[in-house]
């Protein structure tokens, strides 16, 4: 017998989309995407970022065609991660001994795991709009070292987090032994450009910068914007508070902020120095890249046993 009034249909919400992250079978690497499509790759050699790309599929990082990715060594292009040294270890420093730029870029890090922004509840959402990687290195992770580094204990959280028009950095480095230790960090970030002859960079013009082409003599910074008409390599000291424009063409493409990194380096090696690396290519690829990398290495930072320190950076696109 048909019953005269049926019961209601209960209405099924939509599924909403979810980021979505996956390891290699290897266990070498971490790709996450969002539902609008951007996505980045972080290798767990140095946790570092090799890809960072738009939702049209546009590549905002520059890699090296010669990169070696099987953990060997550096990678060429990316964000590298410095620490506890920035360039060379100076001598009769606990750093001596290790390589330059520190360990952090050529060690395995740990994927801690992920988590995601709350999704919009408006109408005609794409789901969620970032997602965040962490992972971790510690002493414990570290091989046989030839410095007086061995004699820390101490544990990092790098995140990394991705967003529609975004891409955040950021580091935890806690002092768990019970010994003072110095350091220094940065984040090596290779930007993707279409020409760097038509490239220039803004925000930096009232700070000071050693300039190591020229034989790394402090300059003060001039009013107008740094341009590129042959090798660049600078370090300014300047108030984090202050954002840096990428422009091309005059248009801006990047805009980095920063917290607790009162150091920027901008860095291209030219064709000469480029030719030089085993590792840049294509051969012409410096016009298609610029080092603008955020960090702390004009002078140490000391960590007190027990204590922490925080600093990230955030690129948007404009």
């Amino acid at each position: 017998m048909e019953r005269s009034k049926k019961p209601s249909a209960i209405p099924v919400s939509p599924t909403i989309p979810t980021p979505q992250v996956s390891i290699s079978q290897d266990n070498s690497r971490v790709t996450a995407g969002l539902p609008t499509g951007e996505s980045i790759e972080v290798l767990l050699f140095g946790a570092t970022i090799i890809s960072w790309k738009s939702a049209q599929g546009k590549e905002n990082l520059f890699l090296s065609s010669k990169a070696v990715l099987d953990g060997s060594k550096a990678v060429r292009g990316g964000v590298p991660l410095v620490f506890p040294n920035f360039g060379p270890a100076p001598p009769n420093h606990p750093t001596s001994g290790l390589p330059q730029h520190g360990f952090a870029r050529i060690s395995k890090w740990e994927y801690l795991g992920k988590s995601s922004s709350e999704s919009s509840t408006l109408p005609n959402s794409s789901g969620d709009s970032s997602v965040k990687l962490d992972f971790g290195l510690s002493n414990t992770m570290l091989g046989n070292i030839s410095s007086n580094w061995k004699e820390y204990q101490f544990g990092i959280t790098y995140s990394v987090t991705l967003s529609r028009n975004d891409l955040e950095t950021s580091l935890v480095i806690r002092n768990t032994g019970d010994k003072v230790f110095d350091f220094q960090t940065l984040f090596h970030t290779y930007l993707a450009i279409d020409d760097i002859s038509k490239t220039s960079v803004t925000g930096l013009e009232s700070g000071t910068y050693i300039d190591k082409v020229t034989g790394a003599k402090e300059t003060a910074a001039s009013k107008a914007p740094i341009t590129f008409s042959s090798e660049v390599d600078r370090v300014y000291s300047i108030p984090s508070s202050k954002p840096i424009t990428i422009a091309e063409n005059s248009k801006p493409r990047y805009e980095i902020s920063r917290d607790e990194l009162g150091d920027v380096v901008v860095w291209n090696p030219w064709e000469g120095k480029a030719g030089n690396m085993a590792d840049f290519g294509p051969a012409d690829g410096w016009k298609r890249m610029v080092c603008v990398e955020t960090g702390s290495v004009s002078d140490w930072n000391t960590l007190e046993a027990g204590d922490s320190w925080e600093g990230g950076q955030r690129i948007n696109l404009c």
